[in-house]
């Protein structure tokens, strides 16, 4: 199992109590603005986004922290802007972005799906989307959910997995719960009230090794997403662009497996976003020749390659060519 570095937490009985009574009294949608008041001069730029360790949480001292935190910090420094981080209701992110209210939405949130909902950066590291059972489940494989319940945030990637019904591997389950707030996925799962979850890999970890949890984790993934950060469509600021360059100047000259390495034991294997999409080009490659019955030719293909927003621009269109004719 990976390992991850553990924060200091509360206990989580307390957590479990809390948070169960909190879901049952009340819905979960304030907004809190947070940054630092005195940073300079420097333009803001309001991120939007919600508790997601290890990616943004307060530590002790109530202060944001977290991958996703520092990157931002870091990214917009370089480009002249001081990053202001605001906690938001997260099944409101679309309208909130749209509306100006906030600049972008930066928050572990994943590519795949969302392609032509928002203007996205390039993905800045990659993530598994995971299934976790208590340790003593007799769950050991996707197609062992059949008939159970499963616990996951609201407007994930997972939710869409399990309601969408196109995963044929996916069988028919009793239940899913879409919870608002995230927190109250884990409490469902260690009461009983859920068979399994669904998550982000790391926090999952996270989870586990700041509570001491003994969870298990299913071997077959749901998917393997590309996080970035996704800004309006109708932003032409080019943010989107310019923060995409200096993901790779951070990339380059090592800050993105520095950050990395303050929260995750081993950083280089979330770092490997070039293979990643060369892997998810490959897919889609293969899913337009077969929805065009191979009537298409392969120079319209490699056209087509272009405008695909999960091409990489570190990938040649010849090596693609030759894995795909290989393929």
């Amino acid at each position: 199992m990976r390992k991850i570095k553990k924060r200091k937490g509360k206990w989580f009985a307390l957590l479990c109590a809390a948070c169960v009574l909190a879901g049952l009294l009340v819905g979960w949608g304030g907004r809190i603005a947070v940054g630092a008041e005195n940073a300079g001069e420097l333009p803001t730029m309001i991120v939007g986004s919600d508790n997601y360790p290890p990616y943004i949480y307060e530590n002790a001292d109530g202060e944001l922290i977290g991958i996703d935190v520092d990157l931002a910090t870091e990214a917009f420094r370089r480009m002249g802007y001081q990053a202001v981080f605001r906690t938001i209701d997260w099944e409101a992110k679309k309208e909130l972005v749209e509306s100006g209210e906030i600049d972008c939405i930066w928050g572990s949130f994943s590519i795949d799906g969302r392609e032509d909902q928002y203007q996205w950066t390039r993905a800045y590291m990659y993530s598994r989307q995971v299934v976790a059972v208590r340790k003593d489940s007799e769950i050991e494989c996707l197609a062992d959910l059949a008939g159970k319940r499963v616990a996951v945030q609201s407007t994930t990637k997972p939710e869409g997995i399990f309601l969408s019904h196109t995963d044929p591997r996916i069988p028919q389950l009793e239940e899913v719960f879409s919870l608002q707030n995230r927190e109250l996925v884990y409490p469902y799962l260690s009461k009983g009230y859920a068979d399994a979850i669904a998550a982000h890999e790391v926090a999952i970890l996270q989870c586990m090794a700041d509570y001491d949890l003994e969870y298990r984790i299913l071997d077959e993934p749901l998917l393997t997403v590309g996080l970035g950060v996704a800004f309006s469509k109708t932003d032409d600021r080019g943010l989107a662009e310019a923060l995409s360059e200096t993901f790779e100047e951070m990339h380059r000259d090592g800050t993105l497996k520095q950050i990395l390495g303050k929260y995750l034991a081993e950083p280089e294997r979330f770092m490997e976003v070039d293979g990643y999409l060369r892997r998810k080009t490959a897919a889609s490659i293969r899913r337009h020749w077969r929805t065009t019955q191979e009537t298409v030719m392969l120079p319209e293909l490699f056209c087509w390659m272009r405008t695909e927003p999960s091409f990489p621009s570190t990938t040649s269109v010849g090596r693609c060519r030759s894995r795909f004719q290989r393929r």
